[in-house]
């Protein structure tokens, strides 16, 4: 059954809460958080998704690197040079992502999603 407008603001807005208090506590939540909930709760394509969390992310990358930074935790020149490399590899990641096929970019990202996961128990 297709959720009415109301509500699917209302679980958009609720994934959107979720993706921005986990960018803020621990660095995460756009492609971690949003892309799954986009798929499972709103029925999104997975192509869709991932462009819908990209732009949904923004506001949550500025307010939450302004809070980091007038606490003193953002250092400028290692900023510019993460802003700098993203200007290269987001382009290059939107092509090749809008060239994947759905179920490989699903398997793919249920890969990363896993190698994070491990990765972060085993450290």
């Amino acid at each position: 059954m297709a959720m009415k407008s109301g509500e699917k603001a209302f679980v958009l807005m609720g994934i959107g809460s979720a993706g921005g208090l986990l960018a803020g506590l621990d660095g995460v939540g756009g492609g971690i958080v949003m892309v799954p909930l986009l798929v499972i709760l709103c029925g999104f394509s997975q192509h869709r998704a991932h462009a819908m969390s990209l732009a949904g992310i923004v506001p949550i990358a500025v307010v939450g690197a302004i809070v980091f930074a007038l606490q003193g935790e953002v250092d400028p020149g290692i900023a510019g040079l993460l802003a700098a490399g993203s200007l290269v590899g987001a382009p290059l990641g939107a092509r090749i992502l809008d060239r994947t096929p759905e179920a490989r970019l699903r398997i793919a990202f249920g890969v990363l999603v896993l190698g994070v996961a491990v990765s972060l128990v085993l450290q």
